[in-house]
């Protein structure tokens, strides 16, 4: 028996209610997946589940091999356009983050089938990579799947920051980009934001859907609060129901929470305007924290500002900051020169 993956969504309003696509045991793991994880995460799981079995030919969970794994890697990784490739990884296919991702979401579906026991599956077919070391060698070893770029993100300059500023249209859109400018806010968090997270006396704005879940209180310059007292006393219509923030300010949707569709057609807009290449909200939040590293905050505080987990993940901002490893050799190489000798050196020269 085999399937063709549909994906359906049931809204509530502007609310997520459920995710299918036509196989009970998939839907019943899409459904685990709402119920724990962000709702991104969730609308991510589902297109990856739905292209991995588009692919591997709609077949049972309980049919799919390690082959029909490494089939999908084969195709995913086969050029889109001829003669097209990134200037990150020079890849021609779908960049290798896509690819892991798809490849982890149909891994998570695999271990939840194993846990239930009653989907005749004894094994996951999504291998964790391939081994490089015999039995009994000692080190870590193996060949991942998927061989992922570790590229550092790009950040605006000032002059770019103030083309931007200069294109946005209203006062919503300017005190959204300055929540990702000033404070470092993911896109999600921005659109999560309500009226009660807002602390104008303290300069502080609360977090409730930081990533994985994690909730925070992060210190934002005064001048995202004057933009926010602009936007709410001159644009955001008085008779709203929600306790969103940023609302749609015209159309049929006017009044209703802003969507994350929504603010990328602003940030598309202002892209052009601007003049300013592959802007994204993310490349908003890399430029905040880059230079809050540039001015001397310690990365226990950047990592507090930017919710991360783990602060491995805090640490590429010192490589961002190109005063902080220009200041840091400076003084290691002034070190060493000291401990030379001059005559020694002048005597090698002759």
């Amino acid at each position: 028996m085999s399937f063709v993956p549909s994906m359906r969504r049931v809204m509530d309003g502007c609310e997520l209610r459920s995710i299918t696509l036509g196989h009970p045991l998939i839907d019943a793991y899409l459904e685990f997946v709402g119920a724990r994880g962000a709702v991104n995460t969730w609308l991510a799981t589902a297109y990856d589940l739905k292209v991995f079995f588009e692919v591997v030919g709609g077949k049972e969970p309980s049919e799919v091999s390690a082959a029909d794994v490494f089939a999908f890697l084969a195709q995913q990784r086969t050029p889109r356009l001829e003669k097209v490739v990134r200037i990150a990884d020079g890849e021609a296919g779908l960049s290798a983050r896509t690819i892991a991702r798809r490849l982890s979401s149909a891994a998570g579906l695999f271990d939840y089938l194993i846990v239930r026991g009653d989907a005749g599956v004894d094994r996951n077919p999504v291998p964790r990579g391939l081994a490089g070391r015999r039995a009994g060698q000692r080190g870590r070893g193996g060949v991942r799947l998927v061989r992922r770029p570790r590229t550092l993100p790009r950040v605006l300059s000032p002059v770019e920051v103030d083309a931007l500023l200069g294109a946005l249209r209203t006062q919503r859109d300017r005190t959204i980009v300055l929540a990702m400018l000033l404070a470092g806010l993911r896109r999600c968090e921005v659109l999560g934001v309500r009226m009660r997270d807002v602390n104008p006396g303290e300069q502080r704005l609360f977090v409730a859907s930081g990533k994985g879940g994690r909730e925070r209180i992060v210190p934002v310059s005064g001048r995202f609060f004057e933009a926010l007292g602009a936007y709410l006393q001159s644009e955001r219509p008085h008779e709203v129901s929600t306790d969103a923030v940023f609302v749609v300010l015209k159309g049929p949707r006017r009044g209703m929470p802003l969507s994350a569709a929504g603010l990328d057609e602003v940030i598309d807009g202002a892209r052009g305007r601007a003049g300013v290449p592959r802007l994204t909200c993310h490349m908003l939040r890399h430029t905040c924290l880059t230079r809050l590293r540039e001015q001397g905050m310690s990365l226990e505080a950047l990592q507090a500002q930017a919710g991360h987990a783990s602060i491995d993940s805090t640490r590429i901002y010192l490589h961002l900051a190109n005063d902080w490893l220009a200041g840091e050799y400076m003084r290691a190489a002034e070190a060493i020169e000291a401990q030379i000798d001059p005559t020694e050196t002048e005597g090698e020269a002759a």
